[in-house]
This record gives C-alpha cells, structure tokens and sequence, in this order.
C-alpha cells in the first residue's frame, strides 16, 4: 500500500510540476504528504512521541494560574487552529485586529500588545478598552500550519530567485521579500517571520499573555527541522553597510534573543523550555496536505490556472532538500491594490503588500483573505487586485463552466475530504444517549435523524452571505458551546461582553443601543461602544445540555420556591424574573429569557447578526436588518431543526469516580445549605426527574458595594442560580467567568450565599476536597 501511494504521489507532482519540469531529483517525496493534522509518514518514533506532547501543548487551556493574561484574545492555540483539524485556521469568530497609529508624517507606530488588540483582560470589566490614538486597524484571519516544517526547510535562494521587485520582465508582477533581521521572512501575512519558533513565541505573548525565553541553541540542535543557514545572495538584498555581511554569514534564522515578560505576578517564562520545544516540534512535523490524483475536471482546470496567469505569484512548486515543495506561493511580497490594503506595515511590507498565501489545503482552508473577508474561492479571487488586477479580470471573463473547472483545481491541492460547514468531520454522526452532547433517550429514528440535522446547523459556520454580522460575537452556535461537547459551555475566550452606565447618582442602567457589546465586525475596525458606557462585564457561556428538560419544568415548582422577603429568615430571598408580558424567566444568567425557543432567537440575533422569521408568540430577535442579504436570514424549517436538538439535548452524563468520598461530599453540600439555592431535583411536567441543581430563580450574590449591570426586571447585582449538573467539565466559573477553578468560584460567593462561602472555607482540607469530589461527579 505504502509503495502504490508513493507512486501516486510521484505522478501527480510530475503534472503538478509541469510547467518547471519533473525530474527523480526534483519531484517531492512521498514523505511530506499526510490527510490534515497528521505527522508527516517518515517521523521517527522519537518525534512521534514529542509531536504528541506538542498538541496536547497546542490543546491546552491557560488560566490566570499558568499565566494566562493580564490581556488576552484566547487561552489555547487551538482556539485560532482548530479547523478542520488542530493546527489548522479557524472561522471567523476567531479573527483579531492589528491596531497602529499613523501620523501625519507619515510614521507608524503598533499599538496593543506589539501590534495586536486584545479583547479580554482579567482586571475589572473583563474588557480592554481601545486606545484613543488607534486610527489604522485591521482584521486578521489565523493562519493554518500544515506544511511549515518544510517551508521553514527551503533555503532563501528558493523564495529570493522569484523576486522582481522592479518589473524587470514587464509581466505587471514584482515580488520582493521581507527581512526579518536580516533574514528572508516566509512565515505571516506579511511575511514578517522567519521562524516557526518566532511564529509561535509572538502569538504566545501577544494572544495569550503567556510569556517564554528563546529555545537554548542545544535545543534548537534537536529540532526536527533544521533552521535554513543563510545565503549570501539573499544578504546582498537585505544586508548594507561594509562588514555586515560578515555578521550573520552562517548564523541560524531563529526566534528573536529576547525573553518575553509580563507583570501578572506568575514568574517568567510561564511556558517551560520543554513545552515551547514540544509546540515547535509539533508544527515542524505537521505533514503537508495531501493532494487528490488528478482527474480531468482538476487537470483543465489546471489549465486555466496557468492561463489566467495565477502561477506568477501561487508559483506551483519551490525547491527544498526533500525535492519540489507544491505549496503553490512564491512567499513573496505582492502589492494588492486599494481593494485588499489594510493599512498596516511591518519590516518593509507597506500596507498595500502581503505575502502570498499557499493554495496546498485551501480546501479546507475557508474563510480565505487576510482578513476573511471571503467564504468562498470565488469571492477571494474576485477580490484581487494590484498586481493580481489582470488575472482577476480574467477570471471574472470566464464561463461559469471555466470558472468550476478551476475550483475543481483548487479543491484538489488537499484537504477536500476533510472540509466542512464548520468543526464536526464530514459524516460524523452524533453521540449517543448519556454521553456528552448525546440526545435524551427515547428519540425515533425519524426524531434522530432531526436531532442529528440540528446539531449540523448547530455547528454550521455563517459568513456575510448567509447574513452573518454586521456586528457578532459567534459565527455559529458552536463557537460559543462547545465544551466539553457540542451543545456545552465554553471557555473565557468566547465570554460575552455587556455595557451599562452608571450615573452621577451610582445607578446602572442600560445605554440605549442595548448592553451587549460585540467583540468583532465585518469591517475591519472593533466595534464601537456606547459612548456614554462606562461599566463593562463579561458574561460566561452556560452549557446548553439538558435546557429542554429545564424548560418543561412547570411555572408552579418555581413559584412555589421563591421567598423575595425571605419570609423564613434563612437569609435567602430567591424570587421569579416576572418579564413585563407576564411570562416568567429561567433562561440567561438574569433569568430573563422565558423559554427555549426565544432562547435561540436572542442568540441568532444578538450573537451572530442574524434574522429571523416571525413566530406567533414570541418576541426575541430580529426580523429584518440593513445589509444586502435577504431577511430572513434563516428559515423556519432551520429554526425548527435548531430547537428541536436544543430541546432534546441531554443532560450531562454523571461521572461518579469515588463514591465514598462522594457521597460525604453530598452531605457538606446539604450541611453548608448550597442546596437552599442549587435545588437538586425538580420534575418536569410528566413527573420525570430533573436532576439539574438550581432552583432557577434570582439571588443577590455580590460583594457589598457591588452594583453591575441590570437584565430586565433583574438587578445588577442579582443572578440566576446556575444549574450545577456537569459542572465539572464547565470552567471558567460564575457569569464573569474569572473564576477558573471550583474553589475560587466557591469562594467567589457573596450576599445570600456567604454564609455558606464562608462555612465552605472554613473546612479542613480533606473535607474541602470532598465536596469537590460531589461537584465533579454531577
């Protein structure tokens, strides 16, 4: 088997290479090529072994503990490279913004943190306001990995050989490299890296806040790749002054020298040597994607390809010491007009320029552009412009038959069976019964089939087509609820963020736009908020699984547990969020959503910018917006799909580990009254047990002296008791989402519940570790 692949291999890079000549020396071996997310063939048991380290790294979660922050966009790297797989890209509620100032003279100065705005902090208001100086900004979509061992391997010659950076040739194309201190770049939009350490290193601390020192040259020496060494011809480019080639002849293209610190009180590094070699090996190792055997629509459409002229910059193939590299990019620097420039500068890249990107997996690669701006092929190269206006222009000419023949192409450079609509594999079919994310018991078949196309809805990606934005937080369902399963809550990097004012008078109240503000938009600046605002808090995602049971509890049961005047004297005074219709809320961390169904139209409307179809009785989101794309954005049938697997979502499955120890725990928890709010049972309309702990009512657990931001009839101080069911598996804690273990969240707690914090931490340890033992197995 494994000799017949590499015979396909050798014949589709002898087509792939036509047009610079297939030789035995030049074809790329067999080794590179993997399905997406896969260790390229050859790896070593040795490196098999530390490529696994390498992505439980790239999976890992960072809290405030590890030395997550103080500002952040994510608190994983998979976040920006899950899709299709990890160290893949990622949709476009994972893009992020380039902020710099650019003065009247012309100078530019990054802002942020080196450049890049983060959104989250973990100081007060959980949201890192804009600087006032900001007026270039810019989106930026993440950019996939596969592949970058072996373009970290080419040597300069390879990339600088393409350069024309004068037209010499008079083709309307004049490449040029970036530098990267002194080195050819190869790797970011601009090509503004020269290393996949340095790659990494930077998001580490500008994404995460994580800080790390450069890789000893002793471990750089056990590298899977090794760095290329430089090449005089490429110094001659970059290099001026007498005596400076004699600098950096020889020296290894590396991470930039200097350590990375913050002052979030976790001691610097916060990542160890071990782990940072482990993320590089991890990427170096990622094969390159596998392309499909030629088939007639791909070959004609190869045809076109090189017609159009495209092979200029997506130049087909460059030389590395494994042969012929079909990454189809030159690397190089290309001005893309007015149509794409984004303002934004770095080393000698205007913002006019970007680096070509690499069309081997672009299949699997959507959304496409710098920014993102495209969801399909044929957006992105409508796009084009600059010195890709002619080709452009040509492409456009074609016949929509011409036009399919050259997707056909494109779609075969790899990763075309692994694409999809969002994150679930192509086929997947969906947990069963009591286990994460699984369905209630009981479906038919016909139900299961409807369970399972709500889930793909659940899942599917919206982009500005399909009525996406114009201002969002989530471009799907999933990307908000997705822990530890589809359907379950998510970490603090896709927390919301809400806006109040607070007056002269110490009042909170909404701003007339409504508290939510959004995290990104289609344009490429943030997005504004109320002008007047002046408190933020963000908002964790709760976990879906099981609400359709939550909503079939009737009214009477809640009711029936309020005591507002805390008329027994137990010092709790939970009472019902009556909405000014008369319904009574249980969904939203104000209990201010009165049942399912609106649930999900809130979220459609306020999360994602969708709208809606009209629905006799219900009231949330919106029916009509003013952007090109035909209201509804979504249709009835696909809202029914969509609620019908939220309301049979199943509980979360219990997950008993120690039951002595367990079982002493559920006594503490009765012993310290954490169940006079966090209800274990309740039953729904058919007497059937809904073990969800929460009462599902609104209870005062702020610090004295604390006044947020208000919901409804809710005060800002004021939340509803959140179900305890899975808990486990749902960091980070409380509607802030700051707290990121059990235990802080306990001690988190205030007003109703601090006698019991307090009576919490006043146990002894073992004691302490045995209610948390009782909250994991929920």
């Amino acid at each position: 088997m494994g000799r017949n692949r590499f015979f396909s291999w050798s014949f589709v890079a002898c087509v792939v290479l036509a047009v610079s000549g297939c030789d035995a020396d030049s074809r790329p071996s067999a080794e590179i090529f993997a399905p997406l997310g896969e260790i390229m063939p050859l790896a070593t048991p040795a490196q098999r072994d530390t490529f696994d380290r390498g992505r439980a790294v790239v999976l890992r979660r960072f809290a405030p503990a590890d030395g997550l922050g103080p500002n952040f966009n994510v608190v994983s790297c998979v976040a920006c490279h899950e899709k299709p797989v990890v160290g893949g890209s990622a949709g476009r509620y994972r893009n992020f913004l380039l902020v710099a100032q650019r003065l009247s003279d012309d100078s530019y100065t990054p802002l942020g943190i080196n450049g890049v705005q983060d959104h989250y902090t973990l100081g007060p208001g959980g949201r890192v306001p804009s600087q006032p100086a900001i007026n270039v900004s810019a989106l930026r979509s993440p950019i996939p990995m596969f592949g970058v061992g072996l373009i970290a391997e080419l040597p300069e010659d390879a990339i600088v050989r393409h350069a024309d950076e004068s037209d010499a040739d008079g083709d309307g194309i004049s490449g040029r490299p970036n530098f990267d201190r002194g080195f050819v770049g190869r790797f970011g939009r601009k090509s503004q890296t020269v290393s996949i350490e340095g790659f990494i290193r930077g998001p580490l601390m500008n994404h995460l806040g994580i800080t790390s020192v450069p890789l000893s040259e002793a471990a750089r020496a056990e590298l899977p790749v090794a760095s290329p060494r430089f090449s005089r011809s490429a110094m001659a480019l970059t290099v001026q002054g007498p005596g400076a080639l004699d600098v950096h002849v020889l020296a290894q293209a590396a991470a930039p020298d200097q350590p990375t610190v913050d002052a979030d009180g976790v001691p610097d590094p916060e990542l160890s040597e071990q782990d940072l070699f482990d993320l590089v090996s991890f990427s170096m190792l990622l094969a390159a994607p596998e392309p499909d055997p030629p088939t007639p629509a791909s070959e004609a459409g190869r045809a076109i390809f090189a017609r159009l002229g495209c092979p200029a910059c997506h130049v087909p193939s460059l030389r590395g010491p494994r042969g012929e590299l079909p990454l189809y990019s030159d690397l190089l620097l290309h001005d893309m007009g007015p149509e794409l420039a984004d303002g934004i500068q770095m080393g000698i890249a205007t913002g006019r320029e970007f680096r070509t990107q690499p069309l081997w997996g672009v299949a699997a690669g959507a959304p496409y552009l710098h920014d993102g701006r495209a969801d399909t092929l044929d957006e992105a190269v409508r796009a084009h412009g600059g010195e890709a206006a002619r080709a452009q222009e040509a492409y456009v000419a074609l016949a929509p038959a011409d036009r399919a023949l050259l997707e056909a192409f494109l779609l075969s450079l790899g990763g075309r069976t692994q694409a999809s609509a969002g994150l679930l594999e192509p086929g997947a079919a969906a947990p069963q019964a009591g286990q994460p994310g699984g369905p209630v018991s009981g479906l038919s078949a016909d139900q299961a089939a409807r369970f399972a196309r709500g889930r793909r809805l659940f899942d599917h990606e919206f982009g500005a087509a399909g009525g996406l934005g114009p201002e969002f937080n989530g471009d799907s369902c999933r990307a908000c609820h997705f822990d530890p399963a589809l359907g379950g809550a998510g970490p603090a990097d896709v927390d919301v963020t809400r806006q109040a004012i607070r007056g002269a008078d110490g009042q909170v109240t909404p701003p007339a736009r409504g508290t939510m503000a959004h995290k990104l938009q289609l344009a490429g600046v943030r997005p504004a908020v109320d002008t007047l605002a002046n408190v933020f808090e963000t908002r964790q995602t709760p976990t879906l699984f099981g609400l359709g049971l939550a909503g079939r509890i009737p009214e009477a049961q809640l009711v029936a547990r309020a005591d507002p005047f805390d008329a027994d004297g137990d010092g709790i005074s939970g009472r019902v969020h009556r909405l000014p219709d008369g319904r009574l809320g249980r969904f939203g961390w104000k209990a201010d959503v009165p049942s399912l169904a609106e649930f999900v139209r809130d979220a459609l409307t306020n999360e994602l910018g969708l709208t809606l179809p009209p629905e006799a009785g219900l009231s949330f989101g919106v029916l009509a917006d003013a952007d090109a794309v035909p209201d509804p954005e979504i249709d009835r049938e696909a809202m029914a799909d969509l609620l019908f697997f939220l309301e049979n979502l199943g509980p979360p499955p219990g997950q008993s580990r120690d039951p002595e120890a367990e079982a002493q725990g559920a006594q503490l928890f009765r012993d310290l009254r954490c169940d006079a709010c966090h209800v274990p049972v309740m039953t729904d309309e058919r007497g059937q047990v809904v073990p969800l702990f929460s009462d599902l009512l609104l209870h005062d657990v702020a610090p004295e002296g604390a006044e947020g931001i208000p919901g409804g009839e809710a005060s800002g101080r004021e939340f509803r008791t959140p179900p305890l069911w899975g808990v486990g598996d749902t960091s980070p804690y409380m509607h802030h989402g700051r707290a990121f273990t059990l235990e802080a969240a306990l001690a988190a707690h205030n007003g109703e519940a601090a006698a019991s914090a307090q009576a919490y931490s006043a146990l002894p340890p073992e004691a302490r570790l045995r209610l948390l033992a009782f909250l994991r197995s929920l």
